[in-house]
């Protein structure tokens, strides 16, 4: 299974290639940072699509959608939370968010950085942002493919 993942798009337009890729996909997964609530449709016309709220989605988005999901998908768990505080502890803040469930991989966003890291077992995801061309170190998105039980991420680093 092959799962497109995207956080922090600020209703901005997403890039045509982040969308083509997504249709390509069998789920999607964002992670916060909407900003409007057609921006949560967007995403849920797609395709299979699981998403939370970020710190800068009003309540409007968040009636549709949660502060962190559990997801389990072909024997693998995955934890969604958008995170929360300064970049340089964003990880400290979205393990504290499942400190209490052991997870295969957490996906997460917030910071705009790019991040893909085993770290105790887990899998740490931060797509990074594909349409950030000011905090973020390069536009991008990230896959997730499940097989087999494991699950493996990348970073897509868009062009331009």
């Amino acid at each position: 299974m092959k799962i497109g993942v995207v956080s922090d798009t600020h209703s901005l337009l997403i890039p045509p290639e982040v969308i083509n890729a997504l249709n390509k996909m069998d789920m999607i997964i964002h992670a916060g940072d909407f900003c409007t609530p057609q921006d949560v449709e967007t995403f849920r016309r797609l395709k299979d699509f699981k998403g939370v709220y970020g710190n800068m989605d009003g309540a409007d988005v968040r009636k549709l959608l949660p502060r962190r999901e559990i997801l389990a998908i072909e024997g693998v768990t995955i934890g969604i939370f958008h995170g929360e505080g300064p970049k340089e502890r964003i990880l400290d803040a979205v393990r504290n968010a499942f400190k209490d469930r052991k997870l295969d991989a957490v996906v997460f966003g917030h910071s705009h950085q790019p991040f893909n890291e085993m770290i105790g077992g887990t899998l740490y995801f931060n797509p990074g942002s594909p349409n950030d061309m000011v905090r973020a170190p390069y536009r991008s998105y990230g896959i997730l493919e499940i097989g087999s039980g494991t699950v493996t991420g990348k970073i897509v680093k868009l062009k331009g």
